[in-house]
């Protein structure tokens, strides 16, 4: 049996805006670590070689252009927007929170999901609705 590992939610998932901290087995902290240090390099490799998407037409050459931006201004108002939303989604119940998260930052479907959590699809469609409907209240 592996050791548990303490680890702070806060540092891999956005949403937190306090300390949370859980108790993994070692193979799934290094796991975490792993993907944490991948994902900080690989925006670092985006970010340093300029690389924006030539098919994508969901504003993310425009997203891109503004992070690298040297205006700090417009950095620090997209910093704030995301940090709302982050906000946003942890004021949610666990379910509709777990599951927007899932549609919207995972990009899984609603299908996905029902079968992930062995509920109706209806009952997911239903469940992201109402989270997407509380969180534009408080944006």
């Amino acid at each position: 049996m592996s050791n548990l590992v303490k680890i702070n939610l806060r540092d891999f998932y956005p949403w937190y805006t306090h300390d949370e901290y859980a108790e993994v087995p070692e193979v799934i902290a290094a796991e975490l670590f792993t993907d944490r240090r991948y994902e900080k390099n690989h925006e670092r490799a985006m970010r340093r070689n300029n690389v924006l998407s030539l098919d994508a037409e969901d504003g993310t050459n425009e997203a891109a252009s503004i992070l690298s931006s040297d205006n700090p201004e417009i950095v620090f108002g997209l910093m704030e927007r995301c940090c709302r939303l982050c906000r946003a989604l942890n004021s949610l119940p666990e379910k509709q929170g777990r599951r927007v998260d899932a549609r919207y930052l995972q990009g899984m479907s609603v299908q996905e999901i029902a079968e992930a959590e062995n509920v109706s699809e209806s009952s997911v469609k239903e469940s992201i609705d109402r989270g997407l409907k509380a969180m534009r209240k408080i944006l």
